[in-house]
């Protein structure tokens, strides 16, 4: 089934969205005081999560991305491949992984075992979006920071595409109930 815009409904607004960034930008900046904070995005989809979160960082605060992929269309394939990688050390900093939305957990469980031998002092995690119900449970994966716990739907906006469409949107959009029936998600 070929998906456009029209059968998709705005979920969570541009407003609300920025409300929360700037609640959850509060917390890590307390939680980092002082620390050698690495901002992390995992492309594509975190980046204009990243970019309005880190406008509330600490100055001092450096950036560097990974590029992950998981999906085709809809469905996670259930396999991770790493397409981009960070240019820069994390040893001895602390690392604030970004992501747009975080469904099964196994991205970001592979993602954190990866870094996790890479001698950061610590790694967290902070996501837009968390689907908990979506969770596999052989994958651990716990999250630092949250915006939004939603339900199982799919979602694009804000970041989030569909086949590479729609991340501009500022909105965040879920696919209508009546249409994730009839595609079978």
């Amino acid at each position: 089934m070929e998906l456009s815009l029209k059968d998709f409904e705005v979920f969570i607004k541009e407003e609300t969205i920025q409300a929360r960034i700037a609640e959850m930008a509060e917390k890590i900046c307390a939680d980092f005081e002082g620390k050698d904070l690495v901002a992390v995005g995992v492309l594509k989809g975190s980046f204009v999560f990243m970019a309005d979160l880190v406008r509330h960082l600490p100055p001092e605060t450096t950036c560097d991305f990974l590029r992950v992929s998981s999906y085709e269309g809809v469905k996670s394939t259930g396999k991770v491949r790493i397409d981009f990688d960070l240019t820069q050390p994390i040893q001895g900093k602390d690392v604030l992984i970004i992501e747009d939305i975080i469904d099964t957990g196994l991205t970001m469980h592979c993602l954190m075992q990866r870094l996790s031998v890479r001698g950061a002092n610590s790694i967290s995690l902070c996501t837009l979006l968390d689907k908990p119900s979506r969770r596999k449970d052989d994958v651990d994966v716990s999250v630092n920071y949250c915006g939004f716990k939603i339900e199982n739907r799919f979602v694009l906006g804000y970041g989030l595409d569909l086949d590479g469409k729609y991340r501009n949107l500022r909105d965040v959009y879920a696919l209508r109930s009546e249409v994730e029936e009839a595609a079978g998600y």
